[in-house]
């Protein structure tokens, strides 16, 4: 029987720490722009890592984003005269005590927007939001484009 390859290379990882063997080398922790191991980027990498996905259905356009961990008071939707919807937030970065020793951080916090251009046919004055398990859904209704009337006409000999 064949053995199979070690993907993740390092046989001296230890069995108690679930995490060791998935850690993942990082090509740009020494660039000047926010690494996702980097501890000074934490103020910033709330904005890269805000998550938002656009469908069209024939009723309405609706967005969905991932806030988990924020309540709705934490979180602002708004439409602009020219036809812009903006989502933006913050999520607080978690009180740091003296005594603790930090291991890891992940979880991103900081400051987010994102804004996207509604197209013509959106009724800017029905948008929709509600929030449930860490999801916002923005639903903006479409108006009914009218199909023009078509009357045949016949052709005289």
């Amino acid at each position: 029987m064949a053995l199979l390859p070690s993907f993740f290379g390092n046989s001296r990882s230890s069995i108690f720490d679930p995490c060791s063997a998935f850690d993942v080398w990082d090509p740009f922790k020494d660039f000047p722009f926010p690494s996702s191991s980097s501890i000074v980027s934490r103020e910033n990498s709330a904005f890269i890592n805000t998550r938002i996905d656009w469908k069209e259905t024939p009723e309405a356009h609706i967005f969905k984003a991932d806030v988990p961990g924020l309540k709705k008071e934490e979180v602002k939707v708004e439409v602009e005269d020219d036809g812009i919807l903006q989502i933006s937030g913050e999520r607080n970065v978690e009180k740091e005590d003296k005594n603790d020793t930090w291991h890891r951080v992940e979880r991103s916090s900081g400051k987010f927007m994102r804004r996207f251009r509604l197209p013509e046919n959106a009724k800017m004055d029905q948008i929709k939001a509600s929030m449930e398990n860490g999801v916002l859904t923005v639903t903006v209704p479409k108006e009914e484009i009218k199909k023009p009337d078509v009357k045949a006409i016949d052709i005289s000999s």
